[in-house]
């Protein structure tokens, strides 16, 4: 017993001399680690720089976020959702003999999943008219915009054109604030532009820049060119305005170069002037119309005495340039007054010349300079697809009795000799999930891994020249220069851009 208190009196000394050595080492500083002396500081009370230095600056400042705020009411997001079916492979869920409706019962191998997607669009009328991309909202089950003050809307699809990369949607809401157009045909190269839109997911996102060229090669259309801009466009950005000094449109965003997916400065918008155009057309006929000429043409080539020009490989019966008597072997100089440098250029023209009015077109056949005079008709729905002329094979004047048919080439050429393609199949655009506008060649194979391309990914375009099928590919491919650069339009995962391939 004297034991236990001896030890319970030591105990309770011990505790009494560590409570009085940390009062007192707390009274006289100790412990700092547990009360620390504040530290001494003095922030800067004055800017760097005058602002009477600066004050063009800050009236940039301020005339940037008025332009800003004026143009934010009229930038919306796109949400898309469609139901896709898959196939499932672990059996029948006993769950859904109780959860589903009799007649609501499916395959019991197959579950129905929701897949959602973002874009951009403005808002082009007080009706309230929203202009965006074609591949935003193609093959989806429902459509849903988000205005600038938070409210979200059911859209209904006005009209679309695959081939221009445009679609109309509409909303009914009273006070909406549209933007207008302005005029791309005066954009220069260095002008200031703003480019607003939903890159992955992050509303309302505003960047700048400038136009960096005009005139840049549609991908799959001749409705009208790109405009090519620096401002950082980002998946998402899609259907989005480029937006000039003035708050008008100048361009909807829709393209962009990339190695990682992502913005590195090359973006692509089509032009105001072809968007108000297709967005008229689309609203007083439900589609676009285009000029149609009827002819399979091509550039010259390099080793032509004279480059600018368009060749004419075929000639489509009962067509325009059949009625005008064009030729296989013609070259297009002149289309109604307007010089022709390039395929790219002539196309153009046609597609946005006012039908059954007489257009004159100079050609050069064999040295001699014809003019020739047609109207031009409405670019018929499958003459994209529609590509073989039946008419009879013409005789060559270089191989007399013999049919002119192109000679096999090469397969491979430069930096596209590490690819192989193959057909792209109804189950191959099934399996990618691709839009139905997609028309090209699937790849199959890279044997260069430094490639910017991979296996799944469909090349449409060839240095502007369209391909639709692995021997369209070769041929194309085989004419090729392997020492010149390559710009291939591809579509990866539903979404577009171009791809630059530069020799070793």
């Amino acid at each position: 017993m004297k034991n236990l208190l001896k030890f319970l009196l030591f105990v309770l000394l011990v505790s009494a001399a560590i409570s009085a050595l940390y009062d007192y080492r707390l009274r006289h500083g100790g412990l700092k680690f547990l009360a620390p002396t504040p530290e001494k500081y003095t922030l800067a009370s004055s800017p760097s720089v005058d602002p009477k230095e600066v004050m063009g600056l800050d009236n940039l400042n301020k005339e940037r976020r008025a332009l800003v705020s004026s143009i934010l009411p009229a930038v919306v997001s796109v949400k898309t959702s469609k139901k896709v079916v898959n196939r499932r492979s672990w059996g029948l869920d006993p769950s859904d003999f109780f959860n589903r409706n009799p007649r609501q019962f499916r395959n019991p191998n197959e579950e129905e999943m929701v897949q959602n997607s973002l874009g951009s669009g403005v808002i082009v009328s007080n009706e309230g008219h929203i202009i965006t991309n074609n591949h935003v909202i193609e093959q989806v089950d429902q459509i849903e915009v988000m205005l600038s003050d938070g409210r979200a809307k059911t859209a209904r699809l006005v009209g679309a054109d695959a081939m221009v990369d445009l679609a109309v949607l509409k909303i009914d809401e009273p006070n909406l604030k549209p933007l207008k157009f302005g005029d791309s045909d005066s954009v220069q190269a260095g002008d200031f532009v703003v480019a607003i839109g939903n890159p992955f997911g992050f509303e309302e996102t505003v960047t700048d820049g400038i136009i960096s060229s005009k005139g840049r090669p549609n991908r799959v259309d001749g409705f009208g060119d790109y405009l090519q801009t620096n401002a950082a466009i980002n998946p998402g950005n899609s259907g989005g305005p480029l937006v000039n000094l003035r708050g008008e449109i100048i361009g909807i965003n829709t393209a962009i170069i990339s190695r990682s997916g992502g913005s590195q400065g090359i973006g692509f918008a089509i032009p105001s002037n072809t968007v108000r155009s297709a967005l008229e057309s689309l609203l007083k006929n439900g589609r676009i119309i285009r000029g149609y000429l009827g002819i399979v043409s091509r550039n010259l080539g390099p080793g032509a005495k004279q480059t600018d020009g368009v060749v004419v490989d075929d000639v489509y019966p009962d067509s325009p340039a059949d009625e005008a008597q064009m030729k296989r072997g013609d070259v297009i100089r002149k289309f109604n007054g307007h010089d022709i440098k390039n395929f790219n250029e002539l196309r153009t023209l046609i597609s946005q010349a006012e039908l059954n009015k007489q257009v004159e077109i100079e050609v050069n056949r064999k040295g001699q300079v014809l003019k020739l005079t047609t109207a031009l008709k409405e670019q018929p729905v499958d003459f994209k697809t529609a590509r073989i002329n039946p008419r009879e094979p013409q005789q060559s004047p270089n191989n007399q009795g013999q049919a002119d048919e192109p000679e096999d080439q090469p397969d491979e050429a430069g930096v596209l000799g590490s690819i192989e393609v193959g057909e792209l199949t109804s189950e191959a655009m099934q399996r990618l999930d691709l839009p139905k506008s997609v028309r090209g060649v699937v790849v199959t194979k890279v044997s260069d891994n430094e490639s910017e391309l991979g296996a799944g990914d469909v090349i449409e375009e060839v240095n502007q020249q369209p391909v639709t099928s692995v021997a369209e590919f070769k041929q194309i491919v085989g004419s090729l220069d392997p020492n010149e650069t390559q710009v291939l339009s591809v579509c990866r995962h539903r979404t577009r851009s171009f791809v630059v391939l530069r020799p070793r």
